[in-house]
């Protein structure tokens, strides 16, 4: 697991977690389009060999040939950055993953505008809309390094598609020991009953900063319900958010086909009457930069949640 400054990146959690997949089911095959380094699972080649397959530079192709182990009752793991899972290869994703109900995990990195100075042609602004809208896919997104561990673990188990999408920024260590992870099921990472941030991934830690600093300069109580699922939503997260009278959703996503849409349809459908701002990337293609100016540029960080839900709360009934 590397560190940086007690912060941890997720893609070193998501590939190396996989050798103890590995030794605790047979079936677990891992298979890379030629970027083992950048996804981190190289780990996994060195200890079982003949259960890891570079199909190089062929996303397509990788998904196709999971799809073809997971007929063969494997549990294929394949890796790659975001966009080439979801764009590159999204058809193959359709067709033969989620039209079969297979079980293909699909574990990108690079979600969001994490890649920074990678620029557009690396980034996944749009990999939630395309995969969310893919029956029987279960789209899923950790923050935190424990929380990486247990849902990779969870995969196991679970029958059908899924795809992870994970940030290449460091993330801090946010839940305890006893944490319990489920998938379909929000965690709750601070409580308060003054206003909800929901949020995922790399937004999680900065709608948590964002509502401490609330709570020191007007004593009020910001919950922060980090929805790691994106699909299955959890839909009586978001109804009891709703409660608080204020939301304000954070995703690393285009604001378009991302988590505040979800979350949007959820309080539409169930008739809830909140004050709400959705909070993402703008339907622009963004010039590069590194990844913390963007979360600046795009009020993602916390100083942004900050004054975003600063604002909201203050005319709150």
């Amino acid at each position: 697991m590397s560190e940086a400054n007690n912060n941890f990146f997720l893609r070193d959690i998501l590939g190396g977690h996989m050798v103890e997949l590995g030794k605790k089911d047979k079936s677990v095959v891992v298979v890379n389009a030629d970027l083992k380094g950048t996804c981190r699972n190289g780990v996994f080649e060195k200890e079982f060999p003949e259960r890891a397959f570079n199909v190089g530079i062929a996303e397509q192709n990788m998904v196709s040939f999971a799809a073809g182990l997971a007929h063969e009752g494997f549990k294929p793991y394949t890796f790659s950055m975001a966009p080439f899972i979801s764009m590159r290869a999204c058809e193959q994703c359709r067709t033969d993953v989620a039209y079969g109900n297979l079980n293909v995990r699909l574990v990108a990195t690079y979600s969001g505008v994490s890649g920074g100075i990678s620029g557009a042609t690396h980034w996944s602004m749009e990999d939630c809309a395309i995969m969310t809208a893919m029956p029987n896919m279960v789209v899923l997104e950790p923050s935190d390094p424990r929380q990486a561990k247990m849902m990779i673990e969870r995969t196991l188990a679970y029958q059908g598609p899924i795809y992870i999408r994970s940030s290449v920024e460091p993330v801090p260590s946010i839940y305890k020991d006893d944490y319990s992870f489920e998938i379909g099921k929000a965690s709750i990472a601070r409580d308060g009953s003054d206003g909800a941030f929901i949020c995922s991934g790399i937004t999680v830690k900065y709608a948590l900063e964002a509502a401490r600093r609330i709570a020191e300069d007007s004593n009020k109580n910001i919950r922060v319900v980090d929805m790691h699922t994106i699909k299955p939503i959890d839909r009586k997260a978001i109804i009891s958010a709703a409660m608080t009278g204020v939301i304000v959703v954070a995703h690393d996503h285009n604001k378009i086909g991302g988590l505040g849409y979800a979350v949007s349809e959820v309080l539409a459908e169930e008739g809830l009457a909140v004050k709400y701002a959705n909070v993402g990337i703008a339907d622009e293609f963004v010039a590069m930069a590194h990844a913390p100016y963007l979360y600046q540029k795009y009020g993602l960080d916390a100083d942004g949640l900050y004054v975003k839900m600063s604002e909201m709360i203050r005319g709150k009934a």
